[in-house]
C-alpha cells in the first residue's frame, strides 16, 4: 500500500470515528432534548398560540394591542422599575458581602456562607411572611426605629413599594452573591501581589485589578437577579398589599378573575421576549468587552 493510500485510509477512519462520536453524543443528549421540548418549547408554543385568540376563541391581535393601554404600560414600567431597584440594591449589598467572604477571617467567612445558605434553603413564602411581620406598624423594625429615637410614629414599611423591595432584595441576594463569590474565588491572589510590588496602593489594586476580574461574576449575578425579579409574584402580592402591580400579578388576575387566557398568554409572551432580549444584550455586551481586551 502506498503512502498516499495509507494517508487516505487514515483520513476516512478519522472521519468515520468523528461521525460515530457525533451520533453517540446526539444519542446521549436525546433524553435531555426531549425533556426540554416537552417542558419548555411545547408550553411556550402553546402559550403563543393561546395569545392569538380572544375570549370567544376567535383569531385576533387584540391581546397584543391592548397592552398599549395605560394600565398595562404602567404595569410594565413598574415591573422594570422594581427589577432595576432590586438589582442595584443586590449589587450594592452583595459585592461587599462576597468580598468579605473572600478576604475576611475564615471562620467569619464560613459563618457568612452558612447564613446565606440557610436563607436560600428557607421557603420563599416563609421569608415573605417573616418580612410581613417585621415591617408591620407594630413590628420589630418600627419598634427599633422608635426606640432609637429615629422616628416618633410607626413608619409605613409594608403594603407599599418599600416593603416589596426590601423583601425581594432579601430573597434575591443569594443569587447575586454566589456567582460573585465563585468569580472572586477564581482570581489568583498573585495579581494583587504583583500590583503591590509595582507600587499600587490596596485601593488602586482593587480598582484596577480585582474589580475588573470580578466583573463576569457581577454581570452573571445582576442578570440572574433582574431576570428572576421580572417574574416575581408571591413577594409583591403579599408585601405590596395590592398596591404594587407587577406583570405576573396582572397575568394571574386575567386568568382567575376574567378567565381570559388569551390576554394572560400575551403578557407571558411579551415578558418572555423581553427577558430573552435582555439576556441577548448582556451576552453581546460581555462579548464586546472580551473583544476589546
Amino acid at each position: 500500500m502506498s503512502r498516499a493510500e495509507s494517508g487516505a485510509r487514515n483520513v476516512r477512519e478519522l472521519r468515520s470515528a468523528e461521525r460515530r462520536n457525533r451520533w453517540y453524543l446526539f444519542g446521549s443528549g436525546l433524553p435531555a432534548l426531549l425533556l426540554v421540548l416537552l417542558t419548555f418549547v411545547l408550553p411556550i408554543g402553546w402559550l403563543f398560540w393561546l395569545s392569538l385568540f380572544d375570549a370567544n376563541g376567535e383569531l385576533t391581535v387584540e391581546n397584543y394591542t391592548r397592552l398599549l393601554e395605560p394600565i398595562y404600560v404602567l404595569t410594565f414600567v413598574q415591573t422594570f422599575k422594581i427589577s432595576i431597584i432590586v438589582t442595584v440594591a443586590c449589587v450594592l449589598i452583595g459585592y461587599p458581602y462576597a468580598y468579605f467572604m473572600i478576604k475576611g477571617p475564615r471562620w467569619l467567612a464560613n459563618l457568612a456562607m452558612g447564613l446565606l445558605l440557610v436563607s436560600l434553603w428557607t421557603s420563599l413564602l416563609v421569608r415573605t411572611y417573616a418580612w410581613l411581620i417585621i415591617l408591620q406598624r407594630r413590628g420589630m423594625a418600627n419598634d427599633l426605629l422608635m426606640s432609637l429615637g429615629i422616628t416618633d410614629v410607626p413608619l409605613q414599611l409594608v403594603h407599599n413599594l418599600t416593603g416589596t423591595v426590601i423583601g425581594m432584595v432579601h430573597i434575591m441576594l443569594p443569587f447575586m452573591i454566589l456567582p460573585l463569590f465563585a468569580s472572586m474565588k477564581s482570581i489568583d491572589p498573585i495579581y494583587n501581589q504583583a500590583a503591590a510590588a509595582f507600587g499600587a496602593s490596596p485601593s488602586r489594586a482593587f480598582r484596577d485589578v480585582f474589580l475588573p476580574l470580578s466583573l463576569p461574576g457581577l454581570a452573571a449575578g445582576a442578570t440572574l437577579v433582574f431576570v428572576i425579579t421580572l417574574g416575581f409574584y408571591v413577594t409583591p402580592a403579599l408585601l405590596g398589599g395590592g398596591k404594587v402591580q407587577m406583570i405576573s400579578m396582572r397575568i394571574e388576575s386575567d386568568v382567575s378573575m376574567y378567565a381570559n387566557w388569551g390576554a394572560a398568554s400575551s403578557l407571558g409572551v411579551v415578558l418572555l421576549v423581553t427577558t430573552l432580549l435582555m439576556l441577548f444584550i448582556v451576552k453581546k455586551s460581555a462579548g464586546l468587552g472580551r473583544r476589546s481586551e
